[in-house]
C-alpha cells in the first residue's frame, strides 16, 4: 500500500502584494556569516513578515504563511536576510525567522518515494504537488525526504530547495 501526502498550500504559501527581486548570484559568501550565497534555509515560524529593506521601519510586502517553507538566502544586512521563495517573490526577513533545517517543495504532482535511490526498488509513499518536505542525504540524481512519517528517495529535478549539482551527506 503507497500512501499519498497532500499539500495544503495557501496560494504559493503567502499573502500580499509585491514584486519579484532580481539578484545575481555567484559563488560567493555572506558578509554577516560567511555562509554562501545563495544558501536555502527554511521558515521557521508559521508566519514571517517580508519587508522591502532591512530593517522594522520598512513596509511589509509579503507575509510568508506555511512553516517549513524553503527559501533561498540571496543577500545578508547586519540581522536580516534577503529571501525569495521558488516564485521568485521575497524581500529581507529578520534571521529569527528563519531556521538552517533544510525543507523541499515538491514540484511534481504524485512524486514517488522510492525505498532506494533506484526506480526499479519499493514505493513508499506518492507526494503531491506542494508538499514540504525535510531533506536528508542528496547524491547527484536523488535526494532522501521525510514527511508525515514517511520516508524515501525522490528524483531531486522534482524538489525546489536544492541545487542541482548539490551532494548532502
Amino acid at each position: 500500500m503507497v500512501a499519498i501526502i497532500i499539500a495544503i498550500v495557501f496560494t504559493n504559501g503567502l499573502a500580499g502584494i509585491g514584486h519579484a527581486d532580481t539578484v545575481k548570484t555567484g559563488g560567493e559568501r555572506g558578509p554577516v556569516t560567511n555562509l554562501p550565497i545563495p544558501r536555502f534555509v527554511s521558515l521557521k515560524a508559521a508566519e514571517g513578515n517580508v519587508r522591502r529593506g532591512p530593517s522594522l521601519t520598512h513596509r511589509i510586502d509579503w507575509v510568508f504563511k506555511r512553516r517549513g517553507m524553503p527559501l533561498e538566502i540571496i543577500a545578508e544586512y547586519s540581522n536580516w536576510r534577503r529571501v525569495r521563495d521558488r516564485d521568485g517573490q521575497g524581500g529581507w526577513m529578520h534571521y529569527s525567522l528563519l531556521s538552517g533545517v533544510r525543507t523541499v517543495i515538491v514540484e511534481e504532482d504524485l512524486l514517488t518515494l522510492y525505498a532506494r535511490p533506484d526506480p526499479k526498488s519499493q514505493e513508499n509513499a506518492r507526494l503531491e504537488m506542494g508538499v514540504i518536505a525535510r531533506l536528508g542525504k542528496c547524491t547527484i540524481d536523488w535526494c532522501r525526504l521525510s514527511v508525515d512519517g514517511q520516508r524515501g528517495w525522490a528524483l531531486k529535478s522534482a524538489l525546489w530547495g536544492v541545487k542541482p549539482d548539490e551532494i548532502r551527506e
